[in-house]
């Protein structure tokens, strides 16, 4: 997705750092009399109110905090888990001992325990940036989830009503109330708290801590996938991750086994700008612990193999089975792709970034991976929403694994895992939150050039992929660029007839709003596709679903026709032009079409879903699905005999 300006960086500081500096010394050389903490918040949410997603809870850590005195003895927050915690499950939170119950009491999850979420006044210049322009104290630390008291709905009406003192005649004469709430928690390996605030997200103080939790085994080898290295299909990569910097193992087929080579990243790896830190190397950094990877060989190309991985000392993952997809050049490939996907909640909590389409996209897909009908995912950009809070990614990968560690699950890099100032992004928008690719490229190796050259070529079945970065240089001449047209050149359509192109940002959007396509891109690469006959563009970036005519230059070069059933036919035996397909659909909340589309604009949908193809060396069969319903949305076929 994308914040307001997309104007690529003309200078070594971007557009939103100069607009910052220009309204902080504004505000801090201003002689007119202080705002009240609560005008300030105001204004700042206002000045910023269409930046992706903003929300209380997104920019919380940057608020105003208010002395919070409470000499309740009562006081009390328990949490019904044994400890240590196990991988996974739901711990029930109850705050009790409340005398006066307020719609403003809420529960936050910190980790680790030991951070400090009091007032950090002299990191404001920090938060600044993220769109919140607060000069008050702040919280020096990010909650990874969180939630009002009275989502128990017992709370506000003292339900739950326990007395505490009673007077000589017997009455009581004190008399509290208690919430419940349920919390999903999965292994994060750092301990964990839970605090609770008064005052709600806008000027929160703390009223009580828990007793700090621990994992386990915050060792535990967890949230494997896959991905394919080469175009052979005869090996597949693992990666996965633990709190052991020791090398492990997969073990897989039978008896064969590999040891990992293990990798991180600290926060001095994480991106700032000549004047600013950024969310990921302050109030959003997570310890990422140690992302292993190894790639097994010797495999057969669609083929089911099982696998764990893991060691003696940190424990052992379930034994899974896989399936190998088929190589290139052969017949028949099946596979689904979507971007901007990100994760949500499976409680009642708020958190940064929530993308409420994620949960029955994963699960539409697990279903259609448990069939065996499916051989490889491709996920275009805007992967997990992290941007900077990096606890997050373990959530993400927590959601993907039952999918992602099943088959082959390929990536392109998006705006929100590489975009920040100073960084050589193209864009200097900080939608990376500061990650600037790192954490990205640590969790999903793809068959890349080198780092932070994530652009790659894959061949699966009859269909030859070129994945490009629409965040680095494309210009003409570029390394990018020269890549790109070489790719594309060589290509041998005897072994490889249909040839897929995929980027994240759109050359073609109706969308009307910030994000959409950037014409310098489009005419830098658009003619590379002509003159190369890419068959279909898939891209994101833009939160919904739209299908083109075969389009060049914003103009229809051909129509498609209509078979019996009134499914479109693009007839490729005659080339005319790419058809283009955006598949943002899949998680972030969703755009908008206008009223009326361009002529190149086939067909407009505003749901959540994916899309599945099925390729023969004649036939490309594309399906659009919603995964709430389960129903195909749209359909359509690209044909070719010979070429002409």
């Amino acid at each position: 997705m994308y914040l307001p300006s997309l104007t690529p960086m003309e200078g070594s500081i971007s557009t939103w750092v100069l607009t910052f500096l220009f309204i902080f010394f504004f505000r801090f050389s201003s002689s007119s009399p202080s705002f009240s903490s609560n005008t300030i918040l105001g204004n700042s949410m206002a000045e910023f109110a269409n930046y992706t997603a903003i929300s209380d809870f997104r920019v919380l850590n940057r608020r105003s905090l208010g002395v919070c005195p409470d000499p309740n003895p009562y006081l009390q927050i328990n949490v019904s888990s044994n400890n240590p915690l196990s991988d996974e499950q739901n711990v029930t939170v109850t705050v009790s001992g409340i005398l006066s119950p307020s719609s403003s009491d809420w529960v936050a999850m910190v980790s680790p325990s030991h951070v400090d979420v009091n007032s950090c006044p002299f990191k404001a210049i920090m938060y600044e940036q993220t769109g919140d322009f607060s000069i008050l104290p702040l919280l020096c630390h990010y909650p990874v989830k969180a939630q009002y008291a009275s989502n128990d709905p017992d709370y506000l009406k003292c339900k739950k009503k326990e007395c505490k003192k009673h007077g000589q005649n017997g009455i009581c004469d004190v008399s509290t109330c208690s919430a419940s709430l349920k919390f999903h928690v999965i292994n994060i390996r750092t301990d964990i708290e839970f605090v609770f605030f008064a005052g709600g997200f806008l000027t929160p103080c703390i009223l009580k801590r828990s007793q700090p939790l621990t994992f386990s085994n915050p060792k535990m080898p967890l949230y494997a996938h896959l991905s394919s290295p080469d175009c052979h299909a005869d090996s597949m990569r693992v990666t996965w991750v633990s709190g052991d910097k020791e090398p492990q193992k997969v073990e897989y087929g039978n008896g064969k086994s590999l040891v990992s080579q293990v990798s991180t990243f600290t926060q001095n790896d994480m991106c700032r700008t000549k004047l600013l830190d950024s969310p990921a190397k302050d109030f959003g950094w997570h310890d990422p612990g140690f992302i292993h990877t190894a790639v097994m060989t010797g495999l057969q190309p669609s083929t089911k193999f099982s696998y764990r991985y893991g060691s003696d000392s940190a424990g052992w993952s379930e034994k899974i089975e896989f399936r190998t997809p088929p190589s290139g050049s052969t017949a028949e490939v099946k596979f689904i792709a979507y971007g901007d996907m990100g994760k949500a909640p499976r409680d009642d909590s708020v958190e940064h970034y929530i993308q409420p389409g994620s949960l029955s996209v994963v699960q539409a897909i697990e279903e259609e991976v448990s069939k065996g009908s499916i051989d490889s995912i491709f996920h275009i950009g805007d992967i997990s929403y992290a941007t900077g809070f990096l606890v997050e990614w373990d959530f993400f990968l927590h959601l993907i694994s039952p999918i992602a560690s099943r088959l082959s699950y390929m990536t392109a890099i998006g705006n929100h895992e590489r975009d920040y100032g100073d960084s050589g992004s193209v864009y200097g928008t900080p939608d990376s939150g500061g990650e600037c690719g790192v954490p990205y490229e640590t969790y999903f190796p793809m068959p890349t050039l080198a780092k932070d050259k994530p652009w790659y070529f894959i061949e699966i079945g009859p269909i030859h992929f070129t994945v490009i970065s629409t965040e680095h240089d494309w210009s003409q001449n570029s390394e990018q660029y020269e890549w790109m047209k070489k790719d594309m050149a060589i290509l041998d359509r005897s072994r490889t007839p249909w040839l897929i192109f995929i980027g994240h940002r759109p050359m073609y959007s109706s969308y009307a709003g910030f994000g959409g396509p950037d014409s310098k891109f489009t005419k830098a690469v658009e003619p590379l596709l002509l003159a190369n006959q890419v068959d279909l563009v898939l891209v994101g970036h833009v939160h919904n679903y739209e299908r083109t005519c075969e389009v060049f230059a914003n103009k229809c070069k051909a129509l498609p026709s209509k078979d019996a059933n009134g499914t479109d036919i693009y007839n490729n035996a005659i080339y005319s032009a790419p058809v283009h397909v955006v598949i943002g659909m899949a998680g972030f909340k969703l755009d908008e079409f206008p009223p009326i589309g361009d002529d190149w604009s086939l067909v407009r949908i505003s749901k959540f879903g994916y899309v599945r193809v099925h390729a023969t060396t004649t036939d490309l069969n594309f399906e659009y699905v919603n995964s709430n319903t389960r129903k195909t949305e749209d359909s359509f076929r690209i044909t070719k005999g010979q070429r002409k």
